[in-house]
């Protein structure tokens, strides 16, 4: 095998020399090496202000199927753009688990809930919130827009993401209760009465203030008063 000599830091190319005898002309004292630069990032704007192929929520599904995409691969389909999701960090972590945990001990016998699932909103959208709530009647199969109790997202580094452009997407699709939650400040901004120019009604909750879900008030926290570790 041949070696790969790599420069200092984390950018540039790397140098890979052959061995010995590798393309006839070492064994004459030649050092030949080549340069192989590293692998290029995986999101690009290239091709922005162009038409795109618009992928379908069924296209992606085969594509993680052949292994194109991992399972944990975290992405969301929008209007058939694949986007990537930035990475949590641990406030985001450590209040995710929380909430799961106070969930779940006090979850309604007829509600359901499912963390970070892939929720289908259309043929060629799904969105990856933090928390999903839907009728038990109904089960996840029938998860839908129209179904949906309430969807939680949880951010601290994407938080401009999601109080932007992700609160017109769920807007749009009618989502009856929205909370976007700033995993740092324990601030939520609540998003009530959806329409296609987005919510008639949002307001901010601190975080020593008591959060009361419309439809399921059995659920009502307080996230000051949660246990973050």
């Amino acid at each position: 095998m041949g070696r790969r000599v790599e420069p200092g830091g984390d950018a540039g190319p790397w140098t890979f020399v052959p061995p010995d005898g590798g393309d006839g002309r070492r064994d004459f004292g030649y050092a030949v090496a080549m340069t192989v630069h590293p692998p290029v990032t995986r999101t690009t704007t290239a091709a922005e202000g162009l038409p795109r192929w618009r992928f379908t929520v069924d296209e992606i599904d085969r594509m993680t199927e052949l292994g194109l995409f991992h399972e944990d691969d975290r992405i969301e389909l929008i209007g058939g753009e694949i986007v990537p999701m930035q990475a949590k960090g641990g406030r985001h972590e450590m209040l995710k688990s929380a909430l799961n945990l106070y969930c779940a001990k006090r979850l309604p016998e007829d509600v359901l809930f499912t963390p970070e699932t892939t929720f289908r909103l259309s043929v060629d959208t799904f969105l990856e919130p933090d928390f999903v709530f839907y009728p038990k009647a109904e089960g996840w199969s029938g998860l839908a827009a129209q179904t949906a109790l309430l969807v939680v997202e949880l951010a601290d580094s994407s938080l401009r993401y999601d109080l932007g452009r992700k609160v017109g997407l769920y807007a749009g699709f009618g989502i009856a209760e929205l909370w976007v939650i700033d995993a740092v400040k324990l601030v939520t901004r609540v998003h009530r009465e959806p329409g296609p120019g987005g919510y008639g009604s949002i307001r901010d909750v601190a975080g020593n203030e008591p959060l009361v879900p419309d439809k399921i008030p059995a659920l009502a926290v307080t996230l000051a008063d949660l246990e973050l570790h």
